[in-house]
């Protein structure tokens, strides 16, 4: 029922196939990077400069959502990691020891910081390569999908 109400709503929203598409595919892209909060701002901006649909876009920035969060940014994680040739752990963090061992004084940050840079460049570059094929992919099947279902005249 939930997916019969989705799929009207698509068919009702104002454009052609590729407006719709566009919006679609732009939101996707968005909602692959962990910029949360903003993310629904990026596709909406996107689909304005493809000539999309911007309530699509919105809309389907929630391809990320609380319940798809985790593996969908670990996936992008390892995708970067593996394309730039990351080890899993990569760093030298130096942090020895449990918690209760450590103080605020003998963390290493300076490995600390280059862990999180590490990091952070993974997911964005699997964030940005998961988003193209996803977007793209998904506006692709949309489009066809639309063209295919779009009323005779």
């Amino acid at each position: 029922m939930r997916l019969r109400r989705g799929v009207q709503w698509l068919l009702q929203q104002e454009g052609s196939p590729g407006q719709r598409s566009r919006g679609l595919a732009a939101g996707v892209f968005a909602g692959c990077f962990p910029f949360f909060g903003f993310q629904t701002l990026l596709g909406v901006a996107l689909a304005s400069l493809l000539r999309g649909n911007r309530i699509l876009a919105a809309a389907s920035t929630w391809i990320s959502n609380p319940f798809t969060y985790v593996p969908l940014y670990w996936f992008n994680y390892t995708i970067g990691r593996r394309l730039l040739g990351e080890q899993p752990g990569a760093g030298s963090t130096g942090l020895h020891g449990g918690a209760a061992s450590a103080s605020a004084s003998s963390v290493p940050w300076e490995d600390v910081w280059s862990l999180g840079w590490t990091v952070a460049r993974c997911v964005l570059l699997g964030s940005t390569l998961v988003g193209l094929v996803l977007g793209a992919s998904l506006g692709l099947l949309c489009w066809l999908w639309l063209r295919r279902t779009r009323p005779a005249p």
